[in-house]
């Protein structure tokens, strides 16, 4: 961060910095504001605060919600990272844990997010270990309003909980369409256009991922993660808004 201050004056000027009159924070203080985040919760209502004001431009969360995951990476030890480590360090963190997604496992956490499907924005976010079930937050992903909830296979059977959490919502998540080696096709094309829809999520996750370059759990524990990727979800949103707020500038 000190180095890109340094560098980018883009990245002065959102800050607010002039080199000639102040100096830029240190890795210190950065890490020490990280913490203050962490302290009193602040990637939480950072998240709130933009939904807020996207809310008060005219960016309204419709009625339709796509609840999905993405599993973000972490080290499973770092034992060949470093000999001068402790022991302590070099264990993988306990907060993190492996689930199987088809025939490779994986070592982390989930993003699990609620996105409107009209406007593509992040309305919820939940963080978890990566050996949560997805079901497990869905009631945690949907705002109470939604006439229809979309979502892949791992959300199948959980029509009672979409009822219970959004009582006018109908249960659009894909189902199964393969039984003992026989192919419903009528179910498959059901998935496809159920699909259609469900795909503007991955716009969300590409730009949390891609451009805010969270593919990978930078910290040690889930909290300071969960709060990370808080943030993340509210710059996204930010950036998918980018050229609707840009338009409503005013002259």
């Amino acid at each position: 961060m000190e180095e890109a201050l340094h560098d980018s004056l883009a990245m002065r000027g959102f800050v607010g910095i002039e080199l000639g009159r102040e100096p830029v924070p240190d890795e210190t203080t950065v890490c020490r504001f990280r913490h203050l985040l962490e302290q009193h919760d602040l990637g939480s209502r950072i998240f709130e605060e933009v939904h807020r004001h996207l809310e008060a431009k005219g960016l309204k969360v419709a009625t339709g919600t796509i609840v999905d995951v993405t599993i973000i990476n972490a080290p499973s030890s770092t034992k060949n990272a470093g000999k001068a480590l402790s022991d302590s360090a070099q264990a993988r963190d306990p907060d993190m844990h492996q689930t199987k997604k088809g025939n490779q496992w994986y070592f982390g956490m989930k993003a699990q997010i609620g996105v409107d499907s009209r406007t593509k924005i992040i309305h919820a976010v939940v963080a978890t270990a990566a050996n949560v079930a997805d079901s497990a937050v869905l009631a945690d992903l949907l705002h109470g309003e939604e006439t229809r909830v979309w979502g892949d296979q791992a959300y199948r059977g959980q029509t009672a909980v979409i009822r219970k959490g959004a009582p006018k919502a109908k249960d659009f998540i894909n189902r199964r369409y393969r039984h003992r080696g026989v192919i419903d096709e009528v179910e498959r094309a059901r998935n496809r256009t159920k699909s259609s829809v469900r795909a503007k999520v991955e716009h969300a996750f590409g730009v949390i991922k891609r451009l805010f370059g969270f593919a990978k759990v930078r910290y040690r524990g889930l909290e300071k993660n969960a709060q990370r990727l808080f943030v993340a979800c509210a710059l996204a949103n930010l950036f998918m808004a980018r050229r609707y707020l840009l338009s409503r500038r005013p002259a």
